[in-house]
Order: C-alpha cells, then sequence, then structure tokens
C-alpha cells in the first residue's frame, strides 16, 4: 500500500470511495445531507491536500483530507493547528490497516510543517476511527466538541509539542 496525493483522474472514485465508507454507519442517515460535500475532493484538493491510499494495482483504498491551516476546511483558526478531515477506508480494506496510515501520514506533514497539533472531529457512531485515533496518541477534549448540522460531534487533538 502506498500513501500518496489523490490525483485529478481519481477524484469522482475518491468521492465514491468516501461515501460509499459514510454510508456503512449506523447513522448513515444522518449523513445524507453531508454526501454532497463528502463526495466533491475536487473542491477539497484545491484547498487542502487529499491524500488516498493506493494497493499495488493502484485500487483505491483510502482517503483523508489533510488540512495545513487556517482555511475554509479548518476547525479552528489557529495557525499552529493542522486538521485531519473525512477519514474513509472501503469497507472491504477495514481492519487492513489503511486508516492508521493515512492518519499516519497526517501527523507527519504536520510534525514536518511545524505544527503543535493535530484537531479532528468525528461522529460517535465511529468507534473503529476511535481506537486509531487513540491509539495514535489523540485525546478526546470537550472543549472541541462540536456538531456537523444536526450531528454531534467528538473533538480529538494530538499534542505534537
Amino acid at each position: 500500500m502506498k500513501i500518496r496525493l489523490v490525483r485529478p483522474a481519481e477524484f469522482a472514485a475518491a468521492g465514491d470511495l468516501i461515501v460509499r465508507a459514510y454510508r456503512q454507519l449506523p447513522d448513515a442517515l444522518a449523513a445524507a445531507g453531508y454526501e454532497p460535500r463528502l463526495r466533491d475532493v475536487a473542491a477539497r484538493a484545491a484547498v487542502a491536500d487529499v491524500l488516498v491510499a493506493v494497493d499495488d494495482d493502484g485500487s483505491l483504498l483510502g482517503s483523508v483530507t489533510y488540512v495545513p491551516g487556517p482555511g475554509p476546511l479548518a476547525e479552528s483558526d489557529d495557525s499552529h493547528d493542522a486538521h485531519i478531515r473525512m477519514l474513509a477506508t472501503v469497507p472491504e480494506a477495514q481492519g487492513m490497516g489503511v486508516g492508521r496510515a493515512l492518519v499516519k501520514a497526517c501527523i507527519e506533514r504536520a510534525r514536518a510543517a511545524g505544527k503543535r497539533r493535530v484537531l479532528l472531529k468525528t461522529r460517535g457512531s465511529m468507534a473503529a476511527a476511535h481506537r486509531i485515533y487513540e491509539s495514535l496518541g489523540f485525546r478526546h477534549e470537550r472543549s472541541l466538541d462540536g456538531k456537523g448540522g444536526t450531528v454531534p460531534l467528538l473533538g480529538y487533538a494530538l499534542d505534537l509539542t
């Protein structure tokens, strides 16, 4: 498996992958209004780094958006914070380390850029993602909790200092 930036020719496939992964969640119906944003990889790639995990045969296994600082996709206005958004793994590759590899790639980018923290928000139903985050040192910080539309979100932070 290789982690790299998504290519323009893969935008549609990456969007489909992300929507497919989010539809597997127990609260998938709550995500229905979010699907156009999940699918719009081109818009995210214009303002952030959309990374993909690619199998040896070129198949997309997962995707994540790394936001290097303040901007339209950031969860804070602090220039010392980086952000992880829209982590997704195709259902048939879940449990194979794809999500972990994508999160680690984001952490490496943040460290290389001298960021102090990596922030993310996640749904309560994303238990597998919570295990990845926590095993990599992220901690739930209630002060970062919020909502994505009507869906409650848990805020997580990883201190890089």
